[in-house]
């Protein structure tokens, strides 16, 4: 009688720890968004500009290799529904759209998550402020203040995107100019960053200091520092790859990387069979 009410007990406690772990298992949110799982992991990422409203070339880029695409909405012409046609037309690449908007407001951010960005990347930041109200545009309550609107995030990325968004939606808060440097300890603090990057060239512009002068590695160095003790991802130009503690990297433009592509076709010595018009195109 005593060993049967032991199997029993047993069978009872491994049912209920089965039944804790669906339970858990159940409430925690699935990650798509896989520039998040690879930085995690401590692996470089890298995203191509995308600058160009042509469904063709996004595509292109988003099969390409890239961890993620680099929507360019501050410097470039582009509309938010044109953008929302290029993520729809290539919706299976394995490229994450990530985009630049214009800047921190509600109307920007929340016309980029309705159609599918998860990631936001916000310019100029040299004030706390920005870029709180920047995390708290992109999440739903109880984190943020976004609402419920009619987009194609669903058909994107699941019916669970509702309870899943706030944990794939990144951010990305850009230091350009000395001010954001001096306070970067307090950007580095608000909750909801998840990457603060360098932006090179438009340090050297407000700073007008040049890449290897003292003073602008100085400021580079600082950033370096205060973000990965804050245990963010840390930021900046594929140029600098090789730096220490750099893993998130903006690429070139799409019409940059056709002016290298046509100099390495011009490059490439003739002879052997030529394409076939129509077919699939050989990597």
């Amino acid at each position: 009688m005593g060993i049967q009410r032991l199997i029993s007990g047993t069978v009872t406690l491994v049912a209920m720890w089965l039944a804790f772990i669906q339970v858990s298992q159940a409430q925690q949110p699935r990650i798509y968004n896989t520039v998040k799982e690879k930085l995690a992991r401590g692996e470089q990422v890298i995203g191509g500009t995308v600058t160009s409203s042509d469904p063709d070339v996004y595509c292109a880029m988003a099969n390409s290799g890239y961890d993620f695409l680099w929507i360019e909405m501050q410097h470039s012409p582009l509309s938010y529904q044109e953008v929302a046609r290029m993520i729809w037309a290539c919706r299976d690449a394995p490229a994450i759209p990530f985009m630049r908007v214009p800047d921190a407001t509600a109307g920007d951010i929340q016309k980029a998550t309705d159609i599918g960005v998860l990631g936001i990347i916000i310019p100029l930041v040299d004030t706390t402020e920005k870029i709180s109200a920047a995390v708290q545009y992109a999440k739903y309550p109880p984190i943020g203040v976004r609402s419920q609107g009619n987009g194609q995030y669903r058909a994107l990325w699941g019916d669970d995107y509702r309870d899943s968004a706030n944990e794939n939606i990144m951010m990305v808060a850009m230091i350009e100019a000395p001010t954001g440097v001096s306070i970067v300890d307090q950007i580095a603090a608000v909750e909801g960053v998840d990457v603060i990057m360098v932006a090179s060239t438009d340090l050297g512009s407000f700073s007008g200091l040049r890449q290897g002068d003292e003073r602008y590695e100085s400021m580079v160095e600082e950033v370096r520092d205060v973000t990965l003790d804050a245990g963010l991802a840390l930021g900046g130009p594929q140029a600098w790859r090789e730096r220490d503690g750099f893993l998130f990297f903006q690429g070139p433009t799409d019409t940059n990387l056709l002016r290298l592509g046509v100099q390495r076709s011009l490059e490439t010595l003739g002879g052997g069979v030529a394409a076939i018009e129509g077919a699939e195109e050989e990597h």
